[in-house]
């Protein structure tokens, strides 16, 4: 989704890892991008992540990442369902440690990929937010541009150590699985920096 909306706004856009390289190469070129190597990908000033959960050791593992911008749009679901962080992290403090040396942005992660590709590209008034979060901000700067690209209204909700209220699971106090638009978005964001309860999701017609 992310992929086919940034190559659409005239980005360079190069798709990788799969099991079956004929749909790869399929999917890239109905979306308008190229297909490659995880290694070519990891080349790009800005990777996107958006893998299974369970394969994200395997995949960033033999990839160095290091400098790199990565957005990371994962969530914490293995075989058996969520997963809860040890120690305390956040899903994405624990995807910062597993790559050392990225610049890693948390974004595109709360809504399904159904609805982000129905719904981007409102006026600016209804835009749909797209939440991040990170502890560069120059890194989130630049994601926040992609966001833009793509169709959504960038907001950012803190650092990695701010990233719970955007992860999974859905629930009450959380912005995950939940639409939100500019306005009520920033009352989300001043009652996360002063460690208030976030306002009750809104609900639109």
């Amino acid at each position: 989704m992310v992929a086919r909306h940034l190559a659409r706004a005239g980005h360079d856009v190069l798709i990788s890892f799969s099991r079956d390289q004929d749909r790869l190469n399929a999917t890239a070129r109905e979306i308008g991008a190229r297909a490659g190597s995880p290694e070519e990908a990891a080349n790009a000033p800005i990777v996107i992540v958006s893998i299974p959960w369970t394969l994200i050791d395997d995949v960033v593992g033999r990839l160095d990442l290091s400098g790199k911008i990565v957005v990371d749009t994962t969530n914490q679901f293995g075989a058996d369902g969520w997963e809860e962080i040890p120690g305390g992290l956040t899903a994405a403090q624990l995807n910062q440690r597993r790559m050392p040396g990225a610049r890693l942005v948390k974004s595109f992660n709360t809504l399904t990929a159904g609805f982000q590709a129905s719904e981007a590209g409102r006026p600016p008034e209804t835009r749909v937010v797209q939440w991040l979060c990170g502890d560069d901000d120059e890194a989130k700067a630049q994601v926040a541009q992609l966001i833009r690209d793509a169709g959504f209204e960038p907001v950012d909700v803190g650092g990695l150590a701010d990233a719970r209220v955007m992860e999974a699971p859905r629930r009450e106090g959380a912005v995950y699985g939940e639409e939100y638009r500019p306005a009520d978005a920033r009352a989300v964001v001043e009652a996360v920096r002063a460690g208030r309860p976030i306002p009750p999701t809104p609900s639109y017609a």
